[in-house]
């Protein structure tokens, strides 16, 4: 038996002319409204962890599996959605994710125990990782390849967008109202969107013929595996001391062990859940490998700039995600211009002011100190923003634009698999390198302050004098000096080992730049 891409190429002929019967723009809208519920709720749960714990009687670690449930149910079904579609239609499977989304909201919201929250968060997982492979497949093929540029550049602004905002728009719900409004706003959405998908959405010739090759649960089995070991290491890693813990040594083995069986399974057999065989393009293997990058940067620049707002100036959730609220804007602008740009321009030229601007936003970042004001995080994250639509709309185009339609379901699944690989290794990375590297500038700040120390020294008396001219005795006050001055060396050690990630950031950014040279250029439609 041949798989879809051992057929011959001139089958895409037959239905290059095909053409959905609605409006591309409200197939878009359908598909955007879905997906931008879906990546939005990827971070809106982020910053109500604490009031989750709290609510539910659970300690901070076992809140954290709230984040981690969904993550390993998504990226499982991120990759598989193209086998599943092929089966049982790419409509069908739509409506049936976003009803299994949208009931799983529902069931977050009422919640009584932690249990129950990560069961239903699990469900929302499976539900929504087909949703953005689906999405971008659907859209790739209801407009003509000389507006694929556009709609992705309208697609972009729901999934670079949405996890921008999530954390400001969570914030705002949980100190206003409740944890639990975060997943009830899922339902309103995910009805519309069951509606319109229903109304507008078409399977295209080639997918009404449903397949009837054998399941491959063995390759389903392995990809379960890789991605939920891995998951659990990136996610558990820095808490257990990594590799200095047995059972971290040992799922990281057994991921291992999964992925290269996987990979072997996926390559021999005839029906794959994954055709791995797409990598043989040459612009989605560059593609796939710069989107990678491209999420490491992106997710652990996203999580870290809150962190340090919210631990070191004492932002309150809904402050820090204000703070990060214009990088949306920035987005946004971008997307929009982009739309018209990438039909006229060389998308590896357009890459490349991307990463460009997004070295540089990051770089500025790196220059962040303790008495900075919101207005000072401002500019960056607004570059940095608009960096995203030069980066995210010509990379997702010339990385699926060579590839025949019948591959556009698992490819699109793959390449949003490996964003989020990169951007799970980018913030396990982030976080280790933030709690190591502050120890390592506190170990140096700690030797090089006291008394002897005539800029340290001198702090101690001028704030022990000041104590004790309040009525505090003089032992008193020395040791809450000496407190003050460890406190201070505590807080230049993490401000120090922020500075450090966010110029490490800046160069990976910048080694994107001769990976997009790497694309074969790819000819314009009139």
């Amino acid at each position: 038996m041949s798989t879809a891409s051992d057929a011959p190429h001139n089958t895409i002929d037959e239905h290059y002319d095909w053409k959905p019967e609605a409006n591309p723009w409200m197939i878009a809208g359908s598909v955007m409204l879905a997906t931008f519920m879906v990546v939005l709720d990827s971070s809106v749960a982020n910053v109500a962890l604490p009031h989750i714990a709290g609510n539910l009687s659970a300690s901070t670690d076992e809140s954290t599996w709230v984040l981690t449930s969904y993550l390993v149910a998504n990226a499982i079904m991120l990759p598989a959605a193209g086998w599943i579609a092929r089966r049982i239609g790419r409509k069908k499977l739509l409506l049936i994710s976003i009803l299994i989304f949208t009931l799983a909201s529902l069931l977050c919201g009422m919640a009584l125990t932690m249990p129950m929250l990560i069961v239903a968060r699990v469900l929302q997982g499976i539900g929504g990782g087909g949703m953005q492979p689906l999405a971008q497949s659907i859209l790739l093929e209801s407009f003509p390849p000389r507006q694929h540029g556009t709609a992705m550049a309208a697609y972009g602004v729901g999934v670079i967008v949405a996890p921008i905002i999530g954390p400001t728009l969570g914030g705002w719900i949980t100190d206003s109202y409740s944890w639990r409004w975060i997943f009830y706003i899922n339902l309103p959405i995910g009805i519309l969107a069951l509606f319109m998908v229903n109304l507008f959405v078409e399977d295209p010739p080639y997918l009404r013929k449903v397949f009837r090759g054998a399941i491959d649960y063995l390759g389903f089995g392995l990809l379960a595996l890789w991605l939920g070991s891995l998951q659990l290491v990136l996610d558990k890693g820095q808490e257990a001391d990594w590799f200095e813990a047995p059972w971290i040594c040992w799922t990281t083995a057994i991921s291992t062990i999964a992925l290269v069986l996987f990979i072997i399974r996926e390559l021999t057999d005839h029906e794959p859940i994954v055709q791995l065989r797409v990598f043989f393009d040459r612009n989605f293997a560059v593609g796939t490998l710069i989107t990678c990058t491209y999420g490491f940067v992106m997710y652990a620049s996203t999580a870290m700039l809150p962190l340090f707002l919210q631990t070191l100036l004492g932002y309150s959730a809904l402050q820090s995600g204000l703070s990060v609220s214009p990088r949306g804007l920035g987005s946004m602008v971008s997307m929009i211009l982009i739309g018209f740009l990438v039909r006229r321009i060389d998308g590896r030229i357009l890459m490349a002011i991307g990463f460009i601007l997004l070295c540089a936003s990051t770089w500025m970042l790196g220059h962040v100190n303790l008495q900075i004001g919101m207005s000072s995080v401002v500019l960056p994250n607004l570059v940095n923003g608009f960096a995203m639509g030069f980066i995210w709309v010509p990379l997702t185009t010339m990385t699926l634009s060579l590839l025949r339609k019948q591959d556009m379901g698992n490819a699109t699944g793959i390449y949003n698999l490996m964003r989020n690989i990169g951007g799970s290794i980018g913030i396990a990375s982030v976080t280790t390198m933030l709690v190591r590297g502050s120890q390592i500038h506190q170990n140096y700040l700690a030797a090089n302050a006291g008394a002897g120390n005539p800029i340290e020294g001198g702090f101690v008396r001028g704030f022990q004098a000041r104590l004790f001219s309040q009525g505090a005795d003089m032992v008193t006050a020395h040791q809450q000096a000496l407190g003050a001055l460890y406190r201070s060396v505590q807080q230049q050690s993490a401000l120090l080992a922020y500075t450090d990630n966010f110029h490490l950031l800046a160069i990976l950014s910048l080694l994107c730049i001769p990976l997009v040279l790497l694309f074969q250029k790819v000819k314009k439609h009139d």
